[in-house]
């Protein structure tokens, strides 16, 4: 049991959206956690929030692996919606890395709107400037946050940090906070040039 904590804590550590994540959530919140992978982040944010914690998985070997971490986990494929949750259900829903694995990115965003009082996303961000450098060598970009080829990549998106703050602008959503990470350091200044990975926080718009 002492190894499985500890391989849990160490991939939460790994990721730097993780720990910015935390941050955002609330002691006893309920969260829903979408393409959770192992489990490791909601791991994590029970034993240091209290959280109620679900998770989401397509993956099966991922999916497993979140079962025997302790997550409470479903095995279902975001693009067939969440019509499973019931509207404001969650205090917050989560997609962490899996934003560039979504075909309906729009539909998904809403989704998550629905069920929760607030949205957390963060996705690789393609417009890095190493990105761009790779890009007009013409070769598809390969990093430490994109690292898998062309002909492996699970990737069918190439968004990067100013196209989905233009694409919550063009619906009307709230951003309560944007930033981009740069080896776990805040990038505020050129974030689309200068961060690896594209952090939001949204929800609905106020009505009046």
């Amino acid at each position: 049991m002492g190894n499985l904590e500890e391989n849990i804590a160490i991939n939460a550590e790994s990721r730097a959206d993780f720990a910015r994540i935390a941050k955002w959530i609330a002691p006893n919140a309920k969260v829903l956690d979408l393409g959770c992978g192992d489990g490791s982040l909601l791991t994590q944010l029970r034993k240091t929030h209290n959280i109620r914690g679900y998770g989401v998985e397509k993956n099966d070997v991922n999916w497993l692996k979140a079962i025997n971490n302790g997550v409470d986990v479903i095995q279902m494929d975001l693009e067939s919606g969440l019509s499973g949750f019931e509207a404001q259900s969650f205090d917050v829903v989560i997609l962490s890395q899996t934003l560039q694995a979504v075909l309906n990115t729009e539909a998904i965003v809403y989704e998550m709107l629905r069920v929760g009082r607030e949205v957390i996303v963060t996705f690789p961000n393609f417009g890095y400037w190493r990105h761009r450098i790779q890009s007009m060598a013409g070769h598809m970009p390969v990093s430490d946050n994109l690292p898998y080829q062309w002909y492996d990549t699970p990737n069918i998106r190439v968004a990067t940090y100013a196209d989905f703050e233009a694409l919550v602008h063009e619906k009307g959503l709230h951003l309560q906070k944007a930033f981009g990470l740069h080896e776990h350091e805040i990038v505020r200044v050129w974030p689309n040039l200068r961060a690896t990975t594209a952090v939001f926080q949204l929800t609905l718009p106020t009505r009046r």
